[in-house]
């Protein structure tokens, strides 16, 4: 009888998953600039009814957009076998540049979208480009939205993004309709084959 003794103290254990780091829900991030299709994109690819943090537009933006993201939009994606994807939408605007560290946070890859019709756009994804590179060295994929807009030439307009975010060959810059689904399913693949190669050597030296 332990009455009377005082609460019972026991050392708190710290669980950890027993299986694979496949078997858990792995993060992407969708980030980009203003208006280039982040929301869109999480909203065409998932299964759940995403949960954002639009807010009206009051600034000269306005013009542009009547909403935006403050916070983050959050989706999921089931794979299958255990696996699911939780996407993670980043706000556009550089004044909530601080839940950009926030939200990167344990991905294992990120989307970065630019939108091709409009200049402005590709100068603040390089920026925003090399912020997250530094985060984290992950995988990531470009995609470039809006190529049907009228007097875009898609080809030259990949190009042009390739050359203004400065990466090389082997960078993933693709064309992104981020309201089809097959094109959304086609970035978050190419992510995660992107995973898949940088595992490939840590099993081989295994």
């Amino acid at each position: 009888d332990r009455r009377g003794e005082g609460p019972v103290t026991r050392p708190i254990v710290r669980r950890t998953h027993a299986g694979s780091r496949a078997a858990r829900p792995l993060k992407i991030v969708v980030t980009g600039p203003f208006a280039a299709g982040k929301t869109s994109l999480i909203q065409t690819i998932s299964e759940v009814a995403v949960i954002g943090t639009e807010r009206t537009i009051t600034d000269e933006t306005r013009e542009r957009k009547e909403t935006t993201t403050v916070a983050m939009d959050f989706g999921r994606v089931s794979l299958g076998d255990g696996l699911s994807l939780l996407l993670f939408g980043t706000p556009g605007q550089r004044r909530f540049e601080v839940m950009w560290e926030v939200l990167s946070e344990g991905m294992i890859g990120f989307v970065l979208l630019v939108n091709g019709s409009d200049e402005r756009s590709a100068a603040e994804a390089a920026r925003q480009l090399e912020t997250f590179r530094a985060y984290a060295d992950v995988p990531f994929v470009v995609g470039v939205t809006h190529l049907d807009e009228p007097g875009v030439d898609p080809a030259e307009t990949l190009a042009r993004v390739r050359e203004r975010l400065d990466v090389g060959p082997e960078a993933e810059v693709v064309p992104c309709d981020p309201r089809s689904r097959d094109d959304v399913k086609d970035v978050m693949l190419r992510i995660l084959f992107g995973v898949l190669r940088r595992l490939e050597p840590v099993k081989a030296a295994g």
